[in-house]
């Protein structure tokens, strides 16, 4: 196989996972804007994936959000899912928007608080066991406002033995998948607040237990592939939750703001041998303004695009010059591979997959858009308050 169609084969396995809440209705947290034809329930945030998955052929599956895509029937909702030609994903908890959660869900000082929270954990594996779902994604919004308000140490305890509990539940086939959090919404203390504080925590736990990298949750300069090499040097990369920012977690389409840095963070994955089902690829995200399932599109592409670039490194080259100690040219290497035009590369590998070669163009011409907005009248649109 030569070199351009190893990419091409490599393209094609590709499988970017959309989340369910970005086909709703989100916005700052001053205000939500509502779009027409957004999804009224959860079976609609699939219809709409489908799509997405329709015309870029790497969408496969989709993450679900708990509650907010709480169904009476999960087996009836993956089959809902499977008709329409995409999975249902990951299965995201959510310990931060019930009044009980003010000082903390997991990690809260409170027993009683802890205890709602390990059980709402608990019943989102009872949810991937109906739905087949492998992964449980767990971000906390825990941390604390003011030095003295809680103890710090106590806390990680806590921590660490209510993830315990869980992780004892999961089965044999899934996976516990630890998301971490520069800041926000905790002012002073953030109880996952970096990579390291995640991944020791899941070394902990054991092997079923992996960190999640989310793009967006760094101080400014953070260098994420190094983030990125480390984990996977020691099998801890779960996954990513990707998106773009320009000062902190915006979630804004990814590669928006730094391409690059995209790009960098995919020659790691692939340099390390992370470019594997075993590494989730998924989007996190919120579209305030812009048009949902054409941002989606745009951002499945983004990622293709860096992904093919990262994979136009040339190894043996870059190799050589490290090892004789030539810094420009090691550097040339990869930025020979970033500056390629990989557009027509994509272009082609989509249509030998059956697919138009210009998704956007193809999923304006298709009419669903027209087509949502006329037939999703009535109801309650899905997002998130305020």
């Amino acid at each position: 196989m030569t070199e351009l169609a190893a990419v091409k084969a490599a393209l094609k396995t590709q499988a970017v996972e959309t989340p369910s809440w970005a086909y709703g209705n989100s916005g700052t947290r001053f205000k939500v804007f509502a779009q027409q034809g957004v999804p009224r329930t959860p079976q609609e945030k699939l219809d709409d994936a489908a799509k997405v998955h329709a015309f870029t052929g790497v969408a496969p599956t989709v993450a679900l959000h708990i509650p907010w895509d709480r169904v009476e029937d999960y087996a009836a909702l993956a089959r809902h899912a499977e008709e329409r030609g995409v999975r249902l994903g990951a299965i995201n908890s959510n310990t931060f928007q019930d009044d009980d959660y003010r000082l903390g869900s997991i990690c809260a000082p409170d027993a009683a608080v802890r205890r709602k929270a390990v059980d709402h954990l608990l019943e989102c594996v009872d949810i991937m066991d109906a739905t087949g779902s492998k992964d449980l994604k767990l971000w906390f919004a825990d941390g604390t406002n003011y030095p003295g308000q809680d103890d710090i140490r106590a806390r990680q305890d806590r921590l660490a033995e209510g993830l315990a509990e869980v992780y004892e539940r999961l089965g044999d086939d899934q996976r516990m998948l630890l998301e971490y959090k520069f800041f926000e919404p905790a002012f002073y203390t953030t109880d996952v607040p970096d990579w390291g504080t995640a991944y020791a925590h899941c070394l902990k736990l054991g092997e079923k237990a992996q960190v999640v990298v989310d793009t967006g949750h760094h101080a400014p300069g953070t260098n994420i592939e190094f983030i990125v090499a480390t984990l996977l040097r020691e099998d801890k990369l779960g996954g990513f939750d990707f998106n773009s920012r320009f000062y902190a977690d915006d979630d804004l389409m990814v590669g928006a703001a730094d391409p690059f840095q995209l790009f960098r963070i995919m020659f790691e994955v692939i340099r390390g041998g992370g470019f594997t089902p075993e590494v989730a690829f998924m989007l996190d995200q919120c579209h305030n303004i812009e048009a949902k399932i054409p941002a989606i599109i745009r951002s499945v592409m983004n990622v293709q695009e860096a992904t093919a670039k990262a994979l136009l490194v040339d190894r043996a080259a870059l190799g050589e010059a490290q090892a004789s100690g030539d810094v420009l040219g090691a550097n040339a290497v990869l930025m020979d591979a970033y500056n390629t035009d990989v557009r027509p590369l994509l272009r082609e590998v989509r249509e030998e997959m059956g697919l138009d070669p210009e998704p956007l163009k193809a999923y304006k011409a298709s009419g669903w858009a027209e087509k949502i907005v006329a037939e999703r009248v009535g109801g309650e649109q899905a997002g998130w308050g305020a």
